[in-house]
């Protein structure tokens, strides 16, 4: 499906079979002889597919084709290297740079420490194994490095009649960054602000306290001028202040069932993600796909370091194993 949003900028949605997000909203800007193309898709057929044959309606030369990536999820990164030609950049933040373009031991032992992480959390081995091996990053992610043009803080990108500003949001990724057109007062999000779902949240090795960082990156947005953002999944939304305050209060819900849940003793994260409510299709705990329960047991971590720092809980290791507790 293809729709303008704005003058020159179009929404071409790609599908994510079998993933409980069912697609992603990569955005096409016109520019004055060239293109830029805003998240990919991930490194799947179908994916392919969709975008091809919606840059094909919309006249697109890949050749005088940009790219910007909000940031290293594959679903956003994936299909970058199957679209990028020899006369396209590729723009992206520094910290998620030096990530994808890490090498094949480096990425070994990166995956090491989130195996012992998630071991550590209570995650039961077989569980672990099963969900490693159908995580998104090994189907579906980027099978080359990339040259990057970094951005930063404050960086302008300009395309056609939009001059956009780029704004750090990390808290979702370490380095996600999301694009902020001050004179249209638009606003590209990313998975920073999504409306009719909620970013997930989880523990990385890159970034203390993801949780803090998350909401940091919100009360940021907060005061920007905003008559419309264009986030990276599902619909559009106007209200972007609104739509701020209802995370925060998300996060605190769930941060409030975690604390619930601690009132019976203490409990490892995987326990707990097990006590806490969550958007999918699922009856119990067990029905749970395996790929969501690294999702579950990353996001109810994040939510304890986040109680920890705040004083409102605490962790011991007994057994090899995290146990947490109210404080």
């Amino acid at each position: 499906m293809i729709d303008e949003v704005l003058s020159n900028i179009y929404r071409i949605e790609i599908p994510l079979p079998r993933s409980p997000l069912k697609a992603l909203n990569s955005y096409l800007i016109k520019g004055d002889g060239r293109y830029l193309l805003i998240d990919t898709g991930q490194n799947q057929e179908e994916c392919k597919q969709e975008m091809l044959t919606g840059l094909k309606k919309l006249r697109v030369d890949l050749a005088r084709t940009d790219f910007f990536i909000t940031h290293l999820h594959v679903d956003h990164l994936g299909l970058l290297a199957e679209l990028k030609t020899d006369t396209s950049r590729v723009y992206f933040n520094q910290k998620e740079a030096r990530m994808v373009n890490c090498t094949r031991s480096e990425s070994e032992k990166r995956w090491q420490k989130r195996y012992a992480f998630y071991i550590s959390n209570g995650f039961p081995k077989a569980e672990l194994e099963e969900s490693i091996k159908h995580h998104p990053f090994h189907r579906f992610g980027l099978k080359q490095r990339i040259a990057f043009t970094v951005l930063k803080e404050d960086d302008v990108l300009e395309i056609g009649d939009y001059s956009f500003r780029c704004i750090e949001t990390p808290g979702h990724s370490p380095g996600h960054m999301c694009l902020y057109e001050p004179n249209k007062k638009l606003l590209l999000s990313g998975d920073h602000i999504l409306f009719d779902i909620t970013p997930n949240i989880t523990c990385w090795p890159e970034m203390e306290d993801s949780l803090n960082r998350y909401l940091a990156s919100l009360d940021k947005i907060y005061d920007f001028e905003c008559d419309i953002v264009l986030p990276g999944h599902r619909k559009a939304g106007k209200s972007h202040r609104k739509r701020v305050r209802e995370l925060q209060a998300h996060h605190q819900a769930r941060a409030n069932e975690i604390l619930s849940a601690l009132e019976t003793g203490k409990e490892t994260a995987y326990k707990i993600a097990s006590c806490v409510t969550w958007n999918l299709n699922c009856r119990s705990w067990a029905d749970f796909p395996p790929a969501q329960k690294w999702f579950a047991v990353g996001e109810t971590a994040a939510h304890l370091k986040y109680l920890e720092k705040k004083g409102a809980v605490k962790s011991a290791f007994e057994n090899n194993e995290i146990f947490y507790s109210l404080a």
